[in-house]
């Protein structure tokens, strides 16, 4: 039996990157012939096992690991055995990364693939959590981690500075005031005075989170607010600033450890802080 299911179709990403391409595919019995991208590929693979021949050596991809080709390096891809496998995938341009990196040379994982955590946290966060998410916030974000931890993958650590706290206090202050409608990157920039991926940086290390997932936090606040008043989950969502409920269910689910509808029945629901 050969066949081989695919999807692949541009999604929203950070503001001046433009869209990036994003497939999500299963083959049984079926090959890619060898070939090359000119763009990190970023693969999870979600079922079976995918080998694959790159450098000069057959390599495997099973679960729980995460793909990492460098451009224009030449791959093929086919199935291991007759179970066939499944892998979704997200194409990201160098010069994205190169962004985040300021110059600094690329990050290349010679095996192509790695079981690192903090990079395969980084990969499913690029590749399956922001995939099909407006906010251009999430790519951001996901594409900060996962060049990060390409960098440490392969032994390159970010020279140490003292962070700007100055900045980085403009910019939490910033986004207390624009939960509801949100705010990107270049903005965060103008308050601050400072480059967006140092700001990044400095964040993190000042207040142990960044500044994309500072907001959703305050929104996750304002959203149990609501509910605490009597909002239905669809009008906390919206009130709270989510894109739509999917967005607002998983964002929660992340935060809480619970989805909005057992954090009700919880009594958490009950507990208020003050």
């Amino acid at each position: 039996m050969t066949s081989a299911a695919c999807s692949s179709n541009p999604s929203h990403s950070a503001g001046s990157f433009g869209p990036i391409e994003r497939a999500a595919n299963r083959l049984v019995g079926a090959a890619f012939s060898p070939h090359r991208h000119d763009t990190y590929t970023i693969a999870v693979t979600m079922a079976g096992v995918q080998a694959f021949n790159y450098r000069g050596e057959i390599r495997y991809s099973l679960p729980g690991q995460v793909l990492v080709l460098h451009p224009d390096e030449l791959h093929d891809g086919h199935c291991h055995d007759e179970a066939g496998f499944s892998y979704r995938a997200a194409y990201v341009p160098p010069t994205h990364v190169q962004a985040v990196l300021g110059g600094a040379e690329l990050p290349f994982v010679v095996d192509g693939v790695s079981p690192n955590p903090a990079l395969v946290a980084a990969a499913y966060n690029m590749v399956i959590d922001c995939a099909g998410v407006e906010d251009p916030g999430a790519y951001e974000d996901a594409l900060y981690d996962l060049s990060e931890a390409m960098n440490q993958e392969t032994g390159k650590v970010t020279a140490a500075r003292i962070a700007n706290r100055t900045a980085v206090m403009r910019a939490r202050e910033f986004l207390d005031t624009a939960v509801v409608d949100g705010v990107q990157l270049e903005e965060l920039e103008q308050v601050s005075g400072c480059d967006r991926w140092q700001l990044s940086r400095d964040f993190r290390a000042l207040l142990g989170t960044s500044p994309y997932r500072y907001l959703q936090y305050r929104r996750i606040d304002l959203a149990k607010r609501l509910l605490r008043e009597g909002a239905t989950l669809a009008d906390a969502a919206h009130g709270a600033g989510f894109a739509d409920q999917s967005h607002f269910g998983r964002t929660f689910r992340k935060a809480v450890g619970l989805t909005p509808k057992e954090w009700l029945r919880s009594d958490l629901f009950r507990t208020i802080v003050l």
